[in-house]
């Protein structure tokens, strides 16, 4: 039997201590075997480095608008190598990982190119689709939230670019219990959460609008106020392109609240340039509503301390042509060609079946459905906005008028001028009042409209403020006698005891004045140079942006002619008044500019056709009707004794150097010698 093997031992060394575990044991066969580094040697070794891969696939565009390209998929070996090295790598993953998460210093430039490639893709996919890209609205939003003031214009810019895309044309209502509720469809459900979703966006935008619109004119800050301008140009630019959607309102009140200010600066211009345009646009009559709400609210609670020229903001209402006549209730208004007159038209009966007649019934409720739905207004209900915008607008005006603000007199004069004809007639006598107080306040004011005893002392005047009243009185005196046009003016006067005499004498008294005034053919937008002696005149340039902003152009001229046609027109005039006005106009037309003679001579000519037999005894010498003086200065027209002189004034409008002046004096007296 064999003997086992005993088994082999092995000889156990000591354990190390701890010196011999911290350096390595060198045996000294290898020379310079001390100064090794071995951990340096396998530090600096080279690392085994993944193999790339071409990928041989094509790029794909993804959901977002995005072009990428797919990597190709890893073979087995390759799967099983990559989860074998993770472990090796974990640290310096980990490692980079941590150097990602700290804020990068990225340059200004490069943050405005990267928002404005941002802004130009999120714009793209909400044009393309907004109902797909929801988010989007949010998304500019956050990026328009930035302290950088070029990323906050720019987002500015671009919401108002997709809103007014995106924006139906109807206005969006809020959904209720009952709308929440029901069991509708999927295109219809999908369609109400894009609809509230941005209804909800735009309302956040407008209220960034008007945040950022408060500092408009702030020179403590050129960031702020450069975002002030993007934020206006905005709001006018949306309340021109959508003013049937929602949060009008909210718009307005910008646009309202920049024009209580005293700045007359570029963002004023155009605000007030948007309201105007708004009102000529408007066929709806809910926006001119709103505009008019605002301004008389702002008017009444700055105490009517406003620019002349948001009151002017009133003249461009589309009521004031479209009420200026009433149409027929019985019958339609169709232009109708000469050689259709006496053709009748022809009717031919159709054969329709029963079924035919079914169709074209239930289309007829279709078509009366789209248009309930296009909300399209009705003329009742404009009419009724329009009396409403016309009512507020006439509220604003008298409490003007009582007030007797100086720097708003003449524009409320001059609007109550253009549509006095649309004031109902029971009113008539209380407006009538007011103008005679004005125009009594005036004259005392002005001496030379009531030049009192003659030892009275002179007082020097303002030329300016003088020029200023005759124009008032002009104003005044007209808008009197455009109470009556468009109406019956006899039953109106003889019903109500309406005398505007009082108008006629005071206009008489001022003929003298406004021959002498060098501007009688200069509006307030007319080119000319200051006065170099006269400091406080309304032309120099410290006032020529609230002069320049006055809409109604009408020289004095003009308005003297209107209110003369008004008073010498009418068949009713007395022979006394006729003749006294007649010789005055002869006698201005010697002082008058060359344009402003031409046209009292027409209106003269004008008069002589209705009233010739009347006053033809001024032009011969030999067959006067009264005995005594003319006396031109007299306040009195009948009193003035005209028919105890001539126009001898003619002799020398004869030799005047303009000769269409010198044809309409000829023409006058062929007309007056055809009437004998």
């Amino acid at each position: 039997m064999a003997v086992p093997h005993a088994a082999k031992r092995r000889k156990i060394s000591s354990p190390k201590t701890a010196s011999s575990t911290e350096s390595p044991v060198y045996n000294g066969n290898i020379p310079n075997e001390a100064g090794w580094n071995l951990e340096q040697q396998y530090e600096q070794r080279p690392r085994k480095q993944k193999k790339a891969l071409e990928s041989t696939r094509l790029p794909i565009k993804t959901a977002e608008g995005r072009i990428e390209m797919l990597a190709s998929p890893l073979s087995e070996q390759e799967t099983v190598n990559s989860f074998f090295d993770s472990g090796d790598e974990n640290e310096s993953d980990t490692q980079e990982t941590e150097v990602e998460e700290e804020p990068l210093d990225v340059p200004i430039r490069q943050q405005i190119i990267e928002a404005k490639e941002e802004l130009a893709r999120i714009g793209t996919l909400l044009s393309e689709d907004p109902e797909e890209h929801v988010g989007g609205f949010r998304k500019l939003a956050d990026i328009g939230a930035s302290t950088n003031p070029t990323i906050k214009q720019l987002a500015l810019a671009t919401q108002l670019a997709v809103y007014k895309d995106v924006i139906p044309g109807y206005r969006i209502r809020p959904l209720g219990e009952l709308d929440s509720s029901e069991k509708v469809s999927k295109e219809v459900r999908k369609l109400r959460s894009f609809e509230q979703a941005l209804v909800t966006n735009y309302q956040d935008y407008t209220k960034e609008l008007a945040k950022c619109a408060k500092a408009s004119g702030d020179t403590s800050s050129e960031d702020k106020a450069s975002i002030a301008v993007v934020a206006i140009s905005c709001a006018c630019t949306l309340l021109l392109a959508v003013p049937h959607f929602n949060f009008r309102s909210e718009l307005i009140k910008i646009l309202v609240d920049k024009l209580s200010t005293r700045n007359f600066d570029t963002d004023f211009v155009r605000c007030h340039e948007t309201l105007e345009q708004l009102f000529r646009e408007d066929d709806d009559g809910n926006p001119s509503l709103d505009g008019v709400t605002q301004l008389s609210r702002l008017i009444k609670a700055r105490n009517y301390r406003i620019s002349e020229s948001v009151l002017n903001t009133f003249l461009h209402l589309r009521l004031l042509s479209e009420l200026s006549s009433r149409g027929s209730q019985t019958r339609i208004d169709k232009p109708t060609s000469p050689t259709s007159i006496n053709k009748k038209a022809k009717y031919k009966k159709e054969f329709r079946t029963k079924k035919h007649r079914k169709i074209l019934k239930e289309r007829k409720a279709v078509e009366k459905e789209f248009k309930e739905a296009d909300a399209i207004v009705s003329h009742e209900e404009r009419e009724r906005l329009q009396a409403e915008t016309l009512k507020i607008v006439f509220i604003t005006y008298f409490r003007i008028l009582k007030t007797r603000v100086p720097n708003l007199t003449g524009a409320v004069l001059e609007g109550l001028a253009k549509y006095a004809h649309l004031i109902n007639q029971d009113f008539f006598g209380d407006l009538l009042e007011a103008l005679k107080d004005l125009v009594s306040t005036t004259s005392s004011e002005d001496p030379s409209l009531d030049p009192g005893p003659e030892d009275a002392p002179e007082t020097p005047t303002n030329p300016s403020s003088h020029y200023d009243r005759l124009r008032s009185t002009l104003l005044t005196t007209t808008t009197a006698f455009a109470l009556l046009e468009g109406q019956d003016a006899a039953r109106s006067a003889s019903a109500l005891h309406l005398d505007l005499t009082f108008f006629t004498i005071n206009l008489y008294k001022s003929l003298h004045s406004f021959a002498l005034n060098p501007d009688i053919e200069l509006s307030s937008k007319s080119l000319r140079l200051p006065d170099p002696h006269n400091p406080s005149s309304p032309h120099t340039a410290s006032q020529q942006i609230t002069t320049n902003n006055k809409i109604n152009l009408k020289t004095p001229s003009v308005l003297l002619l209107r209110a003369l046609s008004s008073i010498l027109l009418p068949r009713s005039v007395p022979p006394l008044r006729v003749a006294a006005f007649v010789k005055q106009l002869y006698i201005c037309s010697l002082q008058l500019p060359e344009k402003s003679a031409q046209a009292v001579l027409g209106l003269l000519h004008q008069v002589m056709k209705v009233h010739g037999r009347k006053v033809a005894a001024l032009w011969n010498t030999e067959e006067r009707k009264g005995d005594g003086v003319f006396d031109a200065l007299r306040g009195d027209v009948e009193g003035s004794n005209p028919f105890a002189s001539t126009v001898w004034e003619g002799e020398l409008l004869r030799c005047h150097y303009v000769p269409a002046v010198r044809e309409g004096v000829k023409g006058i007296e062929r007309l007056v010698r055809e009437i004998k």
